[in-house]
């Protein structure tokens, strides 16, 4: 079950897992994490009680998890399942399980402090220069985390990123795939991301955030870039409105859901015969028709 944020994932997953007696296995990034609930979207504890949920929220924002870790835990859960059913935005993750991973060494915690120390000096534009060619071309300049990940494997290892990512991998067998892509017209995304920041702000995201930011850890960590923290941070500090914070969180997420529409309909993760692309205004997903949902069923069902 893929698409871009606010489409409905959760929800269909959730109607597909009390139908077919399945287990819904967490493939976004930032849900993986415990602290934040509500700006991430996790499914609530009452949708949690109504089909077993895995993957969500079993980290710690301080441990920043990567797919090689993801992989391994959901290959796990899809074993111990009886029906699995993945769910979530984060492309690299199915890609991750479906054509295996590299195997990248780790970096050593003294390469991985130089590089967070030249990041906070010096910035992700000079650091940038400081890396391999083949690795700089594949990474934009004002990527910091990717531009900090890729030296300290450099300083580690002394090759770099591009090359570990050239290595053979371990692709998945023994499964049979389905993927529902949900991809939704684009003005109904928009109205469904402001309206879901409105309700997590309703919810107690603000409260949330303050919380978490009160914990006073590294920037650098995936968590602390979840959308809407950055801008709920800056009007935690007083620098923005609480409707300018609300105005950027949501341009943010709309523009990164472009970026996952794109990448979901360009890849290659399953046959076409084993992908169902899905246009539909988001919400239809909480009132599934039971046509509807007997439908996807077939398909999920279907051999050929």
């Amino acid at each position: 079950m893929a698409g871009p944020t606010a489409s409905g994932k959760s929800a269909l997953a959730l109607a597909l897992a009390r139908r077919l007696g399945g287990t819904i296995i967490n493939a976004d990034a930032m849900q993986c994490y415990r602290e934040l609930r509500i700006i991430t979207a996790r499914p609530s504890p009452e949708d949690e009680a109504l089909a077993p949920h895995r993957l969500y929220g079993v980290r710690a924002a301080s441990e920043p998890a990567n797919a090689a870790w993801w992989r391994e835990a959901a290959l796990a859960e899809m074993t111990r399942a009886e029906f699995p059913i993945l769910c979530g935005g984060t492309g690299m993750y199915f890609s991750a399980l479906v054509n295996g991973i590299v195997n990248i060494p780790e970096p050593e915690p003294a390469a991985r402090e130089e590089a967070r120390r030249l990041i906070a000096e010096i910035g992700a534009q000079a650091l940038h220069v400081k890396l391999d060619p083949e690795t700089a071309q594949k990474l934009k300049p004002g990527d910091s985390q990717r531009i900090a990940r890729a030296y300290e494997v450099l300083l580690s290892t002394g090759k770099g990123l591009a090359y570990w990512q050239s290595q053979p991998t371990d692709k998945l067998t023994g499964w049979r795939l389905k993927m529902i892509l949900l991809d939704p017209p684009r003005p109904a995304l928009r109205e469904a991301i402001e309206t879901r920041f409105t309700a997590m702000l309703d919810q107690g995201a603000l409260e949330e955030v303050r919380d978490f930011l009160a914990l006073g850890l590294d920037p650098a960590l995936p968590l602390m870039r979840a959308h809407g923290v950055p801008e709920l941070g800056a009007y935690l500090r007083g620098e923005i409105s609480l409707e300018d914070a609300k105005a950027r969180a949501v341009l943010v997420t709309h523009q990164y859901t472009k970026r996952q529409g794109t990448w979901f309909r360009h890849q290659k993760l399953v046959s076409s015969s084993d992908m169902q692309i899905i246009h539909s205004r988001i919400g239809n997903f909480t009132q599934l028709s039971e046509s509807f949902t007997a439908d996807l069923v077939n398909f999920i069902n279907c051999p050929g």
